[in-house]
């Protein structure tokens, strides 16, 4: 009698067991979510934007089995604020980091072997204590959180790095200043520096006088040993493993293709062979970050080894059976760049808008602040499916908190959900909102097919006041700013509305502070 009471209770557990697993089972699951930010990725950089040059095979597939954005922005034309904005949901009217600030004051903080030496000196300045991300968000959703790449948001040994701002784990760089070398001395797991296998040569060391510059010897202290981006997919892909079993945001915020011009041989090889002979790139004399023998075939080399981790990445979410149930965002942090070897014209790099210095990178005309983004989602993103909805970067906090149904924080941005899972009630856009104070002092606002720019805000020069109608022409060539005052009558009411005073002296520009957007 008691071996079958036993057994009674032995079957009684086996059926709670299997019951409690079928409740856990019918419990909607939370989707993971990884958020892949290139960093200086032109609109039209990869296959699926139309480029023609660079091959990325597997971002386009991933591209096809989702939804592509063709009105997605990003938050400003530059790094720190662009991530500062995603991460918070505030457009730069509002916004504590409205542009880069190293925060010069501590010292020799451009010396690469100052901060070699003196770690207080690395990272940019901190964002107020108590600010909120989107990590911080999500961790409070049960999610385990982790960026991989570049912060740039607050220096080591403050209130302000990536483990004090929601983030369980973190590798990568702490500083922007010290992504402009992907051979860095060191780079961060989680607070502390993992010293890597390089030697010290300086981001903008002059090509050495007296070497042939059509010598490959005559580059080899540019390729060292430890590669950053290799370590860190490394560490990316452990994350992953790891956290298979529990709902998880992953941060990938690589630094490719910033410059300097540093890629992998066999894809630097490839594109040698593709492009055919070319003009090196020498830095010194004006010249920045490193030098490269054939720069166009370095540069490709770099957005087609990020491609291949793409892939890779994908291939690592289906292996452990969690690609389904994940939704990957694909985006830039602003337009390309034309320093350091890059030629967004050679690649037509954000096509069909313009990618020069004065309208790509650390501009807010199109082709500084419009990004390559696209979204997937198996089950709940049509794919193949295109969407014109204007949105950006600052969307997307709002947008998680309407997808996981917990209670909105107060931003600025609006949740393109509905647009994603193709269903009807999506939200506009009154306006979109850019003002960044470098490279001149510039602003501009988004209304409809409408956009407003002014620059030469800060820089002593003669002010513009320009009026674009993106719809008739969406390059802005043709300003027609005299034509329709109450267009900018309207943008003056927007921009009195939403701009405040900007707590940093360094992003103040004293003619907005006067209330005149416009004059």
């Amino acid at each position: 009698m008691k071996n079958l009471f036993l057994l009674f209770l032995s079957a009684v557990s086996f059926l709670s067991c299997n019951d409690e697993k079928k409740l856990e089972q019918a419990k909607p699951q939370k989707p993971n979510i990884i958020y892949i930010l290139a960093d200086d990725l032109g609109y039209a950089e990869i296959g699926a934007f139309g480029q023609g040059k660079i091959e990325t095979p597997h971002i386009d597939a991933l591209a096809k089995q989702g939804m592509v954005f063709t009105q997605h922005y990003s938050s400003a034309p530059v790094c720190a604020p662009a991530r500062y904005m995603f991460l918070t949901g505030k457009h730069s009217g509002k916004a504590f980091i409205r542009g880069n600030d190293e925060w010069n004051d501590r010292g020799d903080v451009w010396s690469y072997e100052a901060m070699a030496k003196d770690s207080t000196l690395e990272g940019q300045r901190p964002v107020p204590k108590g600010t909120k991300t989107i990590a911080n968000y999500l961790k409070a959703e049960g999610y385990k959180t982790a960026l991989v790449g570049k912060w740039g948001l607050g220096a080591p040994h403050t209130h302000s790095i990536p483990n004090e701002m929601g983030f369980d784990f973190f590798y990568g760089f702490n500083c922007q200043r010290q992504a402009h070398t992907y051979y860095p001395l060191h780079l961060y797991k989680n607070r502390n520096r993992v010293h890597l296998k390089n030697d010290t040569v300086a981001p903008s060391s002059p090509f050495p006088e007296g070497l042939d510059p059509k010598n490959p010897d005559s580059y080899k202290d540019y390729t060292l040993t430890d590669y950053a981006p290799d370590l860190m997919f490394k560490e990316l892909t452990g994350f992953v493993a790891d956290s298979k079993e529990n709902p998880f945001f992953l941060y990938w915020a690589t630094p490719i293709p910033h410059v300097a011009l540093q890629a992998p041989q066999r894809w630097v090889d490839y594109y040698k062979e593709k492009f055919g002979p070319e003009e090196p790139y020498l830095s010194g004399e004006g010249n920045g970050y490193f030098s490269h023998q054939t720069p166009h075939a370095a540069y490709a080399a770099m957005v087609s080894y990020f491609d291949e981790n793409v892939g890779k990445l994908v291939r690592q979410l289906k292996d452990e059976g969690i690609y389904e149930n994940t939704l990957i965002v694909f985006t830039s942090d602003n337009g390309p760049s034309y320093a350091g070897g890059a030629d967004p014209t050679f690649f037509e790099s954000a096509k069909p808008y313009d990618a020069e210095y004065g309208k790509g990178k650390g501009f807010v005309y199109e082709g500084g602040i419009r990004v390559p983004t696209f979204f997937t989602w198996p089950g709940k993103i049509k794919p193949g499916t295109t969407s014109d909805h204007a949105s950006a970067h600052y969307d997307m906090l709002a947008t998680f908190t309407d997808m996981l149904e917990f209670e909105k924080p107060t931003t600025d941005g609006i949740s393109f959900l509905p647009t994603l899972l193709g269903e009807e009630g999506q939200a506009e856009h009154e306006f979109l909102y850019w003002e960044f104070p470098q490279y001149g002092g510039q602003i501009a606002i988004r209304m409809g097919d409408w956009k407003v720019v002014r620059q030469h805000l800060k820089d002593g020069e003669e002010p513009t006041l320009e009026l674009y109608n993106l719809k008739n022409d969406p390059t802005e060539k043709n300003n027609i700013a005299k034509e329709h005052p109450e267009v900018l009558k309207r943008a003056a009411t927007i921009f009195e509305r939403e701009h405040t005073k900007p707590k940093t002296e360094r992003f103040q520009i004293p003619l907005l502070e006067n209330g005149l957007l416009i004059d």
